[in-house]
């Protein structure tokens, strides 16, 4: 039979049952309590040990619970999280000693993947971002949003064959830590599948009555004012997702949300698309291998010194712009900085100064943050006038710009600076962080703290003083509390008016008015300068999240700053040059080099080389050569010397000359993806698919051995195929780096317009190869491949009969039928051995071409191999 339920267990029953996707902390006293089956998925997976309130009932009755320290909580949550779990926080809303019965308590925030605010579950250098996703027959309308920064991104994108490949690439670019779906999205083929398996992003339906149009509008205008303006009209699309991550937020987060107001919509014009097969093989933000940023794109260019501009590099990385203009005013930014490196190496030190004012400013809105962020945002906002000073040296137009926008907020700072200490405590529940001299009455409440003895010596003298007592003492125990001892000689003198407390032996005890009064200010004072200072500590708050705009506009300028010294760090360091950018078809890198591959070179130089493409007679590349030689390398570096020239970055070369490209696509390497039931080949030809049916005329494509998953006939079909489809300027016509080793093809030079062929040379040193890592015009003699497998460590003896069959293979000599045995490597006898060699010898010789001394000596080395 069940056990009564307490009304706690009630109260906790009715607030789960609110919440059923979500594990509920309980706070009872100092705990997070959690019950039943969310204690048991907890325990299990936090390594908590589970327990119950209720030992001395049948084992069947028994609740279990397990719970966490309240103080100490952002460490389980962000596992939890981590884990892809939601976390709904219930409260106490009064306070238990007011509390008449069973204390009030109500959820107060919904922690989830894309919500979380705590910086100890944020990467500094990494935005966080929650999605909304709106599908109807109409248009797919994709929101973003980073609660922790207030930044929030709409889009949409006509509906139609390719509209969920965009959509799909442009999650890619922001990889969202949540996504919340429409009905119609959530139907999407694939979709869900992409999110929770591509980006590993937990998603879940938020049915339609989130998305309604007429609900979302309302909400999207109230939230964000003039950001409205910015849509062009009819983009219902945006505006549902919009209003659907908006709904969702309120829902969750039960708080102050003014700080999401930073309002951007933009379209497919304004930046290159690329998608997730393109991020991953260029490694722009982690390695392919290891997932680690060191080796990638990322890692070269980042030597920014604030967490907002490291957020903001990599957003520039993940979105490179398509206007000429635009990239010009940064490079001109770069090109300041570069030629100034008094001012780069001031401006490097003072960054590093500068605190995380966009979380900052999150936290103070959001009602989460302390006395020591308040203390932050102050320091960092100080350091905004010696960046503004630094810039005046700069004539670029850009930042200029942003010297301008540099707002340091002084009389927010001079506030907090006057009202807070330098090292405010943890907490701001228990006081000791309003400064000295700030609030009268807070000074009053610490004075009777710090000096209670004094004035009851004051006191006591005073009284000795009025009534004449002189054998009178002011004393204190834990049970009476403050009394006056007076001695019992002189009793007589005590004024009628103060009252008798206790008797003792040799003394009575009284207490006056006056130290009744002085006893209650003193033993209430720590209470009324805790309450006093978080009262004031509300007000400071208050008068922030007034300048909220302020501080992020001055965050977001000091972003860019940092990102353009970053770049001109970069470029002055390892010898970088200002590509010029334009809209023409152009494609000319002078000395280009890999940025990453030149970094991690260890005892060797990087080979620079040359790229000249356009639309016309250099279109496709056809680039031949051995394995392990750089074609990959060399490929890859003409995409990331595009992308960087695109966010407006200088690029590893001599010189470059760089027409703007719409998107990069790549199909370099390949695996299994067996989960989704594909081949390596499959998953090949799915990439190259996506590249025909996506690519226009004003792409770059690299493509690397295509057809090498199937038979050689097949694969070099498709092959030539695809080459003849992006040479061809009534299908394609885009610029494309060809790499094969399908010699065959090198043949299209002159058959095709627009083809030519390079080779990476190689010379050959007896039966050894050195690579020497230089395009040059061409196709190349021989692949080498059993050179490269010596130089991978196959064994002497698989190289040795390797030469030996393509020897054969070369000289037209018929190999064995499927399913025979090769004779000659398992039953082969001693005396065979001289044979074998001269039949060798024999059909490798061509008798007609043979002189009589020739002949001769022929004949005399073919009887000393049968002697041997």
């Amino acid at each position: 039979m069940p056990a009564e339920t307490t009304p706690m267990m009630q109260q906790y029953l009715d607030i789960k049952a609110q919440n059923p996707d979500s594990i509920l902390f309980f706070r009872l006293g100092d705990f997070y309590e959690m019950f039943n089956e969310d204690a048991k998925l907890v325990s299990k997976e936090l390594d908590l040990t589970l327990t119950t309130r209720d030992r001395n009932k049948p084992p069947e009755e028994r609740t279990p619970m397990c719970g966490v320290p309240y103080h100490s909580c952002d460490s389980y949550i962000a596992r939890l999280i981590a884990k892809g779990y939601k976390v709904a926080i219930c409260e106490q809303t009064e306070d238990p000693a007011l509390a008449k019965g069973l204390v009030d308590r109500e959820i107060i925030r919904v922690i989830t993947p894309g919500t979380v605010i705590a910086s100890s579950m944020l990467e500094e250098g990494k935005n966080n971002y929650i999605c909304a996703v709106y599908a109807d027959s109409a248009a797919f309308g994709l929101c973003l949003c980073d609660i922790s920064t207030g930044e929030v991104y709409a889009t949409s994108f006509p509906a139609g064959a390719e509209a969920l490949d965009h959509l799909e690439n442009e999650l890619g670019r922001f990889h969202p830590a949540e996504a919340v779906l429409s009905d119609g999205a959530f139907q999407l083929d694939g979709l869900v599948p992409f999110l929770r398996e591509r980006l590993d992003c937990p998603c879940e339906n938020g049915g339609e009555a989130r998305f309604r149009l007429d609900a979302a509008r309302p909400l999207v205008e109230k939230q964000f004012k003039a950001g409205l303006d910015t849509l062009p009209r009819g983009d219902e699309g945006a505006v549902q997702a919009a209003g659907g991550l908006l709904t969702y937020l309120y829902e969750t987060q039960k708080t102050d949300l003014s700080h999401i107001a930073n309002f951007t919509y933009y379209t497919a014009e304004q930046f290159m698309e690329l998608d997730l097969t393109a991020r991953q093989t260029l490694e722009l933000t982690s390695t392919l291998r290891s997932k680690d940023k060191k080796g990638s794109l990322l890692w070269v260019l980042d030597k920014t010194k604030t967490a907002m501009g490291g957020r903001l590099l990599r957003g520039w990385m993940e979105r490179p712009l398509l206007s000429p203009v635009q990239i010009g005013r940064r490079q001109q930014a770069v090109s300041d900085l570069v030629e100034d490196i008094i001012t780069r190496e001031e401006l490097a030190l003072t960054l590093r100064e500068v605190t995380d004012l966009e979380r900052l400013i999150g936290r103070v809105v959001y009602g989460s943050a302390g006395g020591r962020d308040l203390v932050a945002l102050s320091g960092g906002l100080a350091r905004l006038p010696r960046i503004r000073e630094l810039l005046g040296h700069c004539p670029s137009a850009l930042l200029q710009s942003l010297r301008e926008e540099l707002d340091d907020l002084p009389e927010v700072r001079d506030l907090l600076d006057r009202a807070l200490v330098d090292e405010p405590p943890f907490s701001v529940r228990e006081g000791g962080f309003i400064r000295d001299g700030y609030d009268p009455e807070v000074d009053e409440q610490r004075n009777l703290l710090e000096h209670s003895a004094e004035l009851l010596a004051q006191l006591e003298a005073r009284t000795k003083e009025q009534t004449g007592i002189k054998n009178m003492k002011i004393k204190s125990n834990k049970v009476f509390g403050y009394y006056i001892e007076v001695a019992k000689s002189q009793i007589d003198l005590v004024p009628p008016e103060w009252a008798r407390k206790q008797t003792t032996v040799n003394a009575e005890r009284y207490i006056s008015q006056e130290l009744k009064e002085l006893e209650h200010a003193i033993l209430s004072a720590q209470d009324k300068v805790t309450a006093l200072e978080y009262q004031i500590f509300c007000q400071l708050k208050g008068a922030v999240c007034a300048q909220v705009y302020r501080v992020q506009k001055s965050a977001a300028a000091v972003a860019q700053v940092d990102v353009l010294n970053s770049f001109a760090a970069v470029a002055a360091a390892n010898g970088y040059c200002m590509p010029q950018v334009d809209a023409s078809n152009s494609l000319t890198i002078v000395e280009g080099r890999h940025p990453v591959v030149e970094k991690v070179l260890k005892n060797a130089l990087f080979v620079p080389n040359d790229t000249h493409m356009d639309c016309g007679q250099d279109m496709c590349a056809i680039i031949t050569g051995p394995n392990m030689a750089g074609k990959s390398t060399y490929m890859r570096q003409v995409a990331l010397i595009v992308l960087m020239a695109q966010m407006g970055s200088f690029v590893p070369a001599k010189s470059a000359h760089i027409g703007v490209v719409d998107r990069v696509f790549t199909r370099i390497g390949a695996s299994d993806d067996l989960s989704a039931g594909q081949s390596t080949f499959m998953v090949e030809m799915t990439e190259v698919a996506a590249l025909l049916k996506n690519a226009t005329r004003r792409s770059l494509l690299i493509l690397d051995e295509i057809g090498r998953g199937t038979s050689t006939y097949d694969g070099m079909a498709i092959a030539r195929a695809v080459l003849e489809h992006c040479a061809d300027p009534r299908r394609l016509g885009a610029k494309t780096l060809f790499a094969t080793h399908y010699h065959e093809l090198t043949a299209l030079e002159g058959q095709i317009p627009g083809v030519k062929n390079y080779n990476i040379a190689a010379k050959k040193k007896g039966s050894d190869v050195i690579f020497l890592r230089k395009i040059v015009r061409g196709g190349a003699d021989q692949s080498y491949g059993v050179e490269v497998a010596k130089l991978a460590g196959v064994p002497d003896r698989v190289v040795r009969r390797a030469r030996e069959i393509l020897e054969e293979l070369e000289a037209g000599v018929p190999q064995p039928a499927a399913g025979t045995q090769p004779s000659v490597e398992e039953q082969i006898s001693l005396g065979d051995l001289g044979g074998q060699t001269v039949l060798k010898k024999l059909r490798m010789t061509d008798v007609n071409v043979l002189s009589p001394i020739e002949a001769l000596n022929l004949l005399a080395e073919l009887k000393q191999d049968l002697a041997q």
